[in-house]
């Protein structure tokens, strides 16, 4: 359940930091976040989760951690695979995405990792493949900037202005 604002500035850090986590579970990240408490308004709140970018490639090795395989369901019941599952709808890992997964796996060391809300499985496999091209150095910080963007469609989820 989403929290207002309001609620989300006067909470306890405690009582907050896990919703911020499910967003991106960079603690640096969610310390920025919480130490801009209060926001005047949701677009501030925003602007504070940009301003705590980007991410090193140490936080987001760390992060990508934290997501599933693109196509396969989260596990778990927690909000962030909630909303994991509410992205990807649509998308399964079978067939010609399993292999590419395989492929950006073994060539990255970690799971491909997109921004697919709104995204169909045909324009993710496109991006897959497009990424293959990519130095791991560069990879990585195509992810962050991909975990950059999950993050504010999921602070917009968690907290309503």
């Amino acid at each position: 359940m989403p929290l207002a604002l309001a609620e989300f500035n006067t909470a306890e850090a405690a009582e907050v930091r896990p919703v911020l986590t499910a967003c991106l579970a960079v603690p640096r990240w969610v310390d920025a976040v919480l130490e801009g408490r209060p926001y005047p308004r949701f677009d501030a709140l925003l602007k504070a989760a940009e301003r705590a970018t980007p991410l090193s490639r140490d936080e987001v090795r760390a992060a990508i951690a934290a997501h599933p395989r693109i196509g396969e369901q989260p596990r778990g019941t927690g909000e962030d695979a909630g909303w994991s599952r509410g992205e990807q709808s649509g998308v399964d890992n079978a067939g010609e995405f399993a292999a590419a997964n395989a492929e950006y796996e073994s060539r990255f060391g970690h799971v491909f990792l997109v921004c697919a809300a709104g995204r169909s499985g045909t324009e993710l496999l496109a991006n897959l493949r497009s990424r293959l091209g990519h130095d791991p150095e560069t990879e990585l910080d195509v992810a962050g900037a991909e975990l950059a963007q999950i993050a504010r469609l999921r602070l917009a989820k968690a907290v309503t202005g």
